[in-house]
């Protein structure tokens, strides 16, 4: 059985549905998780958010994780990686005067692009219906990447908004990532396409973990059980290794914040999507440094290991 084959096969042979556990905890013990956590970092982590399949909330959860851990005290930037059609400026209700593009003009440094969002979130806006952006080349990518070794305090967090598809500015921001996020709905064609994303950053960069996160999905049975599905063909075919890494729920809530252009985190702290974002930001905050020894490819921050203190190296 081929590797197609065998995903769909074993899409259609799950069945029923996983005894729901209590959906979220409360207010106070979300917010406490990222209170126990150290109080000093000791690399730069960059994590990217990404998904495949276009629609599944990817630029949603990049943009509340990244605000979760901001409210919470953290220095987090959040990096617009879809060069092409950038929202994460259009969620925020931000209006940058300036983009990427202005950067690989040499108009401006990473610093003077970078924008102040709600609750200390820095934003690195990328341009929309910008073709130029669309088109760039593997060197002017790896131009972006390289670009944030030269700040001189660099964040704790570094969060990568990646694209759907499969293209090389998705890959390439991926992969420089020292953790993947993938985002997955309860639909066939996303856990096929997230699938793809996994078989060409494992094949093809070496990627060998992945974080998946379930979004708009009725309780943690259900978030599992999409875990159990791509799990179970990833085991089987490539030499990765997909964590269970949280869940978000439908909720109405977190629709009309998209509205309003703002995090659902801020604007309703308490609603039942927002706990389980800052149940993820609590995750992600206490997750063991990845070992990149020996990895032969780009990274955000290659040269850092640890925050600096103000001055460049």
């Amino acid at each position: 059985m081929d590797q197609a084959s065998g995903l769909m096969h074993m899409l259609s042979n799950m069945v029923g549905r996983a005894t729901p556990p209590s959906a979220v905890t409360s207010d106070h013990q979300a917010s406490s998780l990222l209170a126990a956590a150290p109080a000093a970092r000791r690399h730069c982590r960059a994590i990217a958010v990404a998904g495949g399949k276009g629609g599944v909330g990817k630029s949603t959860v990049a943009v509340n994780l990244g605000m979760s851990l901001s409210m919470a005290g953290r220095d987090v930037m959040l990096l617009d990686a879809d060069m092409g059609l950038a929202n994460v400026d259009v969620m925020l209700g931000l209006t940058p005067s300036r983009h990427i593009g202005h950067l690989l003009d040499g108009d401006c440094t990473l610093e003077e692009l970078l924008m102040p969002a709600p609750r200390g979130l820095q934003v690195v806006p990328a341009g929309s219906g910008t073709r130029r952006l669309a088109q760039l080349d593997n060197g002017e990518h790896a131009a972006i990447i390289r670009a944030f070794d030269e700040l001189a305090r660099p964040p704790e967090f570094l969060l990568v908004d990646t694209a759907a598809g499969l293209s090389d500015n998705v890959t390439m921001f991926a992969a420089a990532a020292s953790e993947v996020i993938l985002v997955v709905c309860d639909e066939p064609a996303s856990l096929t396409d997230a699938y793809g994303l996994t078989k060409v950053l494992s094949r093809d960069f070496g990627v060998r973990r992945i974080r998946m996160v379930a979004n708009m999905v009725r309780n943690e049975g259900d978030a599992r059980q999409l875990h159990q599905k791509l799990a179970r063909v990833s085991d089987r075919f490539l030499d990765v290794v997909i964590d269970f890494s949280g869940w978000v729920p439908h909720d109405e809530r977190l629709r009309q914040a998209i509205r309003r252009q703002c995090a659902v985190v801020d604007l309703w702290p308490s609603s039942q999507s927002a706990l389980a974002f800052k149940n993820l930001a609590g995750a992600v905050d206490k997750w063991a440094e990845p070992d990149r020894a020996g990895l032969d490819r780009i990274a955000f921050f290659g040269g850092r290991t640890a925050p600096a203190s103000g001055v460049s190296r």
